[in-house]
C-alpha cells in the first residue's frame, strides 16, 4: 500500500508539530516550576523572619512581664514585710524586758521570710536561665507566685521532659501561656485554675482551664478586646500548633494548646 504524498505530507507536518510543542510545552513547566519554587523559597524566608521577629517580640514581652512581677512584689510583699520588720523594732520598749524578746524574735521571723522571698525573687530576674530548664519548669515558677497570692487554687500537672531543639518554640509557648495567665487573672474572677503538659514523642500539650465568668469568644473577636485572643491564635499557628477554646459563660474557660516536635 502506497502512501499518498498528501498524507505524507499531513503526517511530516504533524511530525514537526509535536516535536515544536513538546520542547516548548518542556520549557513553559520548568519556567512555572522555577517560579514556584522561586515563591516558595520567599515564603519561606518571609516566614523564618515571622518567627525571628515574633521570638523577639516574646523574648521581649517575658523580660516585661518578669520586671513588672518584680516590681510588683517587691511592692505589695517584700516592702510590707520590710515595713512590718521596721514597725515591729520601732514598738521595742526596753523598759519592758518580757516582751523585748518576744518583738525581737517576730522582727526575725520578718527578715528571714523578707530574705526568702528575695532568693525567690532574683531566681525570677534570671528568666532566660529559667526557660532553659524547660517549660514545666518556667510554668511552675510563675503558678507559684499566683499561688502565694492566695486568690486561686492552683493545680499543676506535667510529664514534660526538656528537649533542647525546641527551646525557641517553647518560649513563644510560655509567652502564649504568660497571656492566657494574665487573662485569667484580669478578667476571669476565676477561683480554680489547671493546667497540664502532656508530652509524647512527637507533640506537646498545654492546657489550662479555670472556673472563671468566661466570655462568647464571637463577641470578643467583633470587638477591639478580642486583639489579645487574636495574637494568641497568630502566634500558636506560627508555631505549627493548634488551639482549642472552650467557653461557657457563668461555667469556665478551657484552652487547650497542641504543638508538634519535629
Amino acid at each position: 500500500m502506497q502512501v499518498s504524498s498528501t498524507d505524507l505530507i499531513y503526517l511530516i507536518g504533524l511530525t514537526s508539530i509535536v516535536f515544536l510543542i513538546a520542547p516548548f510545552s518542556l520549557l513553559i513547566y520548568i519556567n512555572l516550576y522555577n517560579r514556584r519554587k522561586k515563591r516558595h523559597k520567599e515564603e519561606k524566608e518571609i516566614l523564618k523572619k515571622s518567627f525571628e521577629n515574633e521570638l523577639l517580640k516574646s523574648q521581649m514581652e517575658v523580660q516585661e512581664q518578669t520586671m513588672q512581677t518584680i516590681a510588683s512584689n517587691l511592692h505589695d510583699n517584700i516592702g510590707q514585710l520590710l515595713s512590718l520588720t521596721v514597725v515591729t523594732l520601732s514598738s521595742i520598749n526596753l523598759d519592758e524586758p518580757l516582751r523585748v524578746a518576744e518583738k525581737v524574735e517576730s522582727a526575725g521571723q520578718l527578715a528571714k521570710r523578707s530574705i526568702k522571698e528575695l532568693r525567690q525573687l532574683s531566681r525570677l530576674i534570671y528568666g532566660q536561665e529559667l526557660m532553659r530548664t524547660g517549660l514545666a519548669s518556667a510554668i511552675d515558677f510563675e503558678l507559684d507566685y499566683l499561688k502565694n497570692a492566695g486568690l486561686h487554687t492552683i493545680n499543676f500537672n506535667s510529664n514534660y521532659v526538656i528537649k533542647e531543639q525546641q527551646a525557641d518554640n517553647e518560649i513563644i509557648l510560655f509567652r502564649i501561656f504568660q497571656e492566657i495567665l494574665n487573662n485569667v487573672v484580669r478578667h476571669a474572677y476565676a477561683t480554680t485554675v489547671d493546667v497540664d503538659i502532656d508530652q509524647t514523642a512527637d507533640q506537646i500539650k498545654l492546657g489550662i482551664k479555670d472556673n472563671g465568668k468566661s466570655f462568647n469568644i464571637d463577641e470578643v473577636l467583633k470587638q477591639q478586646k478580642g486583639m489579645g485572643l487574636f495574637n494568641i491564635r497568630k502566634r500558636v499557628t506560627l508555631i505549627g500548633g493548634n488551639i482549642d477554646i472552650i467557653a461557657v459563660p457563668d461555667v469556665g474557660t478551657e484552652i487547650n494548646i497542641i504543638v508538634p516536635y519535629h
